[in-house]
């Protein structure tokens, strides 16, 4: 099977990940306060997520997460959508991605040093449909077969809509790793990668073992790299190195700015944030990855920091 990944590593042998969309999505204006998140602005306010889209492309990334993260059939119906407007609004998210793509790709000093940016379809945690703060939890108390009965209708859109690999993203526990593992061979001509969220340097936000997750994940040929996202950029490293321990498939990260989300008030914690990224990025190159980015609170200038740290200068 085609590796998109591999064709990346192979010419620059780091793949930069987009940063965060959501709290970009909040600095240009938007109200998130809503369970369904960034999701609710695929239908109120599309083309402010493909402006973001396009201003990652522009500072360096070479992958696109798709604005699916939060969305689901659930909590979509809650707005009184039906089955068929929100499979509408799911391929969105990727046309989205795809078409702010297109529209940077067309400019031909954008294409220098550059390689043709990838689409990943961002299928996120049950527990962000909760909207409680269990992805960072990962206490569902759902079996194995229930949670891949509520991912299964949400990853076959996705699958079909033309995105080039799934973001199997913020992943707190081995139940639902073990779940999407388990669903990707429906779906055999898609890849994935696999990030979990973690507490500490060596368990997921359960508590479980980080190495199990990335054993779990080695099992599986359509998972094409694994590691960690929306995670303390302080954990990282040693994340990186239980990871290695379980896997010898490309390992990623792209963590958060290394601020808390308070579930209950819904607001970041100001914490231990990192205020620069090239010197956090090369040490995890050292420990290991070869997928970095960022996730919540990172923005398009810590994305150009880390393109250009490891990557070096160029058009951006």
């Amino acid at each position: 099977m085609h590796d998109p990944l591999q064709e990346i590593l192979e010419r620059q042998g780091v793949v930069i990940i987009d940063g965060a969309l959501a709290t970009e999505l909040e600095q240009r204006g938007a109200d998130l306060r809503d369970a369904l998140w960034s999701a609710r602005l695929l239908l109120d306010a599309p083309d402010l997520i493909r402006s973001v889209h396009l201003d990652y492309l522009r500072a360096g990334a070479d992958v696109l997460i798709t604005a699916s993260y939060q969305a689901s059939y659930a909590g979509f119906a809650r707005r009184g959508l039906d089955a068929a407007a929100v499979d509408d609004l799911f391929r969105r998210s990727v046309t989205l991605a795809a078409d702010a793509r297109n529209e940077f790709w067309a400019a031909a000093a954008n294409r220098t040093g550059r390689v043709w940016p990838l689409v990943a379809a961002s299928v996120g945690p049950y527990g962000a449909f909760l909207a409680d703060g269990s992805e960072y939890r990962g206490d569902y108390g759902l079996s194995v077969a229930e949670l891949m009965a509520w991912h299964r209708p949400r990853m076959a859109v996705l699958a079909a809509a033309g995105a080039d690999l799934f973001a199997l993203e913020t992943i707190p526990c081995l139940a639902e790793v073990e779940a999407l593992a388990a669903l990707l061979a429906e779906f055999p001509h898609m890849q994935a990668w696999l990030a979990c969220s973690c507490r500490d340097g060596a368990a997921l936000s359960s508590g479980e073992p980080m190495a199990a997750a990335a054993r779990l994940a080695a099992q599986t040929g359509q998972i094409v790299a694994v590691g960690v996202n929306c995670t303390a950029p302080r954990y990282v490293e040693d994340l990186l190195a239980a990871a290695r321990g379980g896997t010898a498939k490309p390992l990623l990260c792209y963590p958060n700015s290394g601020e808390a989300w308070d579930a209950a008030a819904r607001c970041w914690v100001e914490g231990s944030g990192v205020t620069g990224f090239a010197e956090p990025a090369r040490r995890w190159v050292a420990a290991g990855a070869r997928l970095i980015g960022g996730c919540c609170r990172t923005t398009p200038a810590d994305i150009a920091v880390i393109a250009q740290a490891l990557r070096g200068p160029g058009p951006r």
